[in-house]
């Protein structure tokens, strides 16, 4: 008896999953995946500057200046992307202007 409730063949797990699950699951996976891309979806700025991602970039940049300081990150981001640069300081999309 303790054998036989031991045996892995004794259970059979695919009873155990409801037939409509795998059914109900596709559709909500492929609309979350696509409300997933429209959100990440950005315009395309023709100023150069970090990307946006999901709010990553915003983040980035902000700590980029608060722990560099202003001028060395305003700098960076002229080195890096040129003299004409889309960043984000507390949330607010600012441009950094230099020569």
């Amino acid at each position: 008896m303790v054998l036989e409730t031991l045996n892995p063949m004794h259970y059979n797990i695919t009873s155990l999953v409801p037939d409509t699950m795998p059914v109900a699951t596709v559709p909500i996976l492929i609309l979350v995946c696509f409300l997933f891309l429209i959100w990440n979806h950005e315009e395309t700025s023709s100023i150069p500057g970090p990307g946006y991602c999901m709010g990553i970039g915003p983040l980035i940049s902000h700590g980029r200046f608060l722990w560099m300081g202003v001028g060395n990150a305003c700098n960076y981001y002229n080195k890096t992307y040129g003299e004409f640069v889309r960043v984000w300081i507390s949330g607010e999309e600012t441009y950094i202007i230099s020569k």
